[in-house]
């Protein structure tokens, strides 16, 4: 004889109490990391600085240690979506393994040596293959359709984190914003038109102009006291930074 029982309560998909609640319930997750650890939802990133033999050790432990905490508490990781990124040039690229399986490498987001060339690929294909659906869908090509759509649907693809992966190079500028190019192509009216005047008429800013926006309300937000990042620090990595710029130029 079957039992059934109704669900009287739950948390709806894609809601904000939802990742709050999954916070409060593996709070405790990081007890005994020696590591940094990240925790957002159901996405945990530990991390450290390797470059001793038992700097290796210290990080395979505390995997280990995050393992056993989700066979106690049964809620297992999906190990084949846990990856390792490596950073550096004289990094050992040490393995590291969750119980028998040895975590794969990856270099999404960022390459070894910092640059984010492989991240600005994967927004553009990302956004390449929603710009093509809308473009193979949408019979009716007006305004106040086709903005809506890219808004919502495309553009969130370029930028979702791009100021931890703002490009540097020329050419993923190009890349990037080669894809706002072909959305407002799509508008019969104002194919024929240069891109800067086809944004005017569309009330859109150039990616580029989004970024260096975004940039500057941080550093605003900085400079007020209204970041997390410390004023003094930021300071002193933008003298790093030029300092860098002025010894490679």
């Amino acid at each position: 004889m079957s039992e059934w029982r109704a669900v009287i309560s739950g948390i709806p998909q894609g809601s904000v109490l939802g990742p709050i609640l999954f916070l409060i319930n593996i709070n405790d997750l990081d007890y005994g990391v020696r590591n940094c650890i990240l925790k957002f939802a159901d996405d945990t990133n530990v991390f450290g600085k390797v470059s001793m033999k038992f700097e290796q050790t210290q990080l395979q432990e505390d995997i280990n240690k995050l393992i056993r905490w989700s066979e106690e508490w049964q809620m297992l990781f999906n190990t084949s979506k846990c990856k390792v990124m490596h950073f550096g040039r004289t990094n050992s690229h040490a393995e590291y393994f969750m119980n028998t399986q040895k975590l794969e490498k990856t270099l999404e987001l960022f390459s070894h040596n910092l640059k984010v060339s492989s991240q600005c690929t994967q927004a553009y294909n990302k956004a390449s293959k929603i710009l093509g659906m809308i473009n193979r869908n949408i019979v009716y090509r007006s305004k106040s359709i086709l903005v809506p759509l890219y808004k919502s649907l495309v553009r969130p693809h370029l930028e979702y984190c791009v100021a931890a992966w703002t490009p540097h190079y020329q050419k993923d500028k190009i890349m990037l914003e080669r894809i706002q190019k072909r959305f407002t192509r799509m508008i019969p009216s104002l194919r024929k038109l240069s891109y800067d005047t086809r944004l005017k008429e569309l009330r859109l800013w150039s990616l580029e102009d989004r970024r260096k926006r975004a940039d500057l309300i941080e550093v605003y937000k900085i400079t007020r006291g209204l970041s997390v990042v410390d004023f003094n620090k930021f300071l002193y990595w933008i003298y790093i930074l030029v300092l860098v710029d002025t010894v490679g130029n």
